[in-house]
């Protein structure tokens, strides 16, 4: 995704950065799984147990997305089919920015904004996406609680575009069918090669 301005209103309290500075840890860098992987368009559960490996899993995340230099991670795109993602639009210049979202519903959307999007399991291939220039998300935090975090443009995008991934949908479904042909005909012919 561009690199745009942000924001992000969190309701009072909301823990959009809820880690707490601890002394560094190495982190598991997962590989991210590619498009042609079924787990990337099935739906995710629900977490329902929120425990310190919940809490290692989403550092770890943060760890991978960083590392393919990425603004947004989905569970589903480590191969875990649960409903969690990370994101970062600062690609990890600022560690407040850092937003975990559990059980995230898109419960507010307004105005439109077509931009270029990519994605790190479609690496190597963008394409112009309609999304709302502003949402509203309730999620739950690492300690289970309830939040609601509003985000504009660019987080906006990255919410939209994580929680669709949580749906078992990729960007590609929002292009035309001719440039979803034209990138899946190119990603066929790059498996051939071993490429992809």
């Amino acid at each position: 995704m561009p690199d745009k301005s942000t924001t992000s209103e969190g309701a009072a309290g909301t823990p959009a950065a809820a880690t707490p500075e601890t002394p560094a840890v190495a982190r598991k860098i997962y590989p991210v799984v590619k498009y042609g992987d079924p787990i990337l368009e099935k739906p995710t559960r629900p977490v329902v147990e929120f425990d310190e490996q919940l809490a290692e899993l989403a550092e770890d995340m943060f760890a991978t997305m960083y590392a393919a230099q990425g603004i947004g991670l989905a569970a589903p795109q480590i191969g875990k089919s649960i409903r969690m993602t990370v994101v970062d639009v600062t690609g990890g210049k600022n560690p407040e920015a850092k937003i975990v979202l559990i059980n995230p519903q898109l419960v507010h959307a307004e105005g439109e904004k077509r931009e270029e999007e990519g994605c790190l399991s479609i690496p190597g291939f963008r394409g112009y996406v309609m999304r709302p220039q502003f949402v509203t998300v309730r999620a739950q935090d690492l300690k289970g609680q309830f939040f609601e975090i509003r985000g504009e443009d660019l987080l906006a995008r990255a919410f939209c575009h994580e929680i669709d991934h949580l749906d078992g949908i990729l960007f590609l479904q929002h292009l035309s069918m001719l440039k979803r042909d034209l990138i899946k005909r190119k990603i066929k012919k790059l498996k051939k090669q071993g490429e992809w």
